[in-house]
């Protein structure tokens, strides 16, 4: 199995993602640095993890979605191959057009930083076959930019097509408010109209080891390996 992992100057989840892929899928992903113009053509899916690309300078992805790496990146998802984008990644993702929509400041103001609930809203795509619909999985999240924003038409667009992914929910011992950071419609991830790129906010890497916090990020990356397989 081929996994590529985009790295970018500021990225700093990359390890956590390394750490969780290479014990799912047995095998270290290829690390793809951003100065890179070619992403191998036999790539079985992408991570694009999260972090600062950048600095966050200009806004957050701004720079990484104009990268050398990225029209690679495009194109991969040109061809339907699986891209999932998580936290700065989902960022990068509505940045270079994959995704639609912005990532914009906290509703708080604050840097968020907690374990949030999710709502996985359907079961039947390569990101999420191994959960079951209308499941609650609980993540991390840490984010200053993760309240998601579309106009009244592209979110009526995103839920009429089924294009809502994973939304925050109050369950179990959820710390604070269930939705982070104000995000519409509690949004914490969507779906291209291909259902093939993936862009959420929370972190299912971090969220593969009940030493460090849960599992329930497992079922994720486990779907893209039986997709692929």
């Amino acid at each position: 199995m081929k996994v590529a992992l985009l790295v970018f100057p500021g990225s700093n989840c990359d390890r956590d993602a390394r750490v969780a892929l290479t014990r799912l899928c047995g095998t270290a992903p290829l690390d793809i640095w951003h100065a890179a113009t070619e992403i191998p053509g036999d790539t079985d899916f992408i991570v694009v993890p999260g972090g600062f690309s950048h600095g966050d300078y200009l806004r957050p992805g701004a720079m990484a979605a104009r990268a050398a790496v990225t029209p690679a990146l495009v194109a991969h998802a040109g061809r339907g191959t699986p891209i999932v984008g998580i936290c700065n990644g989902f960022q990068i993702l509505t940045e270079c057009g994959l995704l639609p929509g912005a990532l914009m400041r906290n509703a708080s103001l604050r840097f968020v930083a907690r374990d949030v609930h999710l709502k996985v809203e359907r079961a039947d795509t390569a990101f999420t076959s191994c959960y079951r619909a209308g499941a609650c999985a609980r993540m991390p999240v840490a984010h200053m930019d993760g309240n998601y924003f579309a106009d009244d038409e592209t979110l009526a667009r995103l839920e009429g097509e089924g294009r809502v992914a994973f939304r925050y929910v109050g369950c179990g011992d959820t710390l604070g408010p269930a939705n982070p950071n104000g995000s519409a419609h509690d949004i914490a991830g969507i779906y291209n109209e291909a259902l093939t790129v993936l862009g959420l906010m929370p972190h299912p890497e971090r969220a593969c080891d009940r030493r460090t916090g849960g599992t329930d990020g497992v079922p994720l990356f486990q779907s893209l390996i039986e997709w692929v397989q």
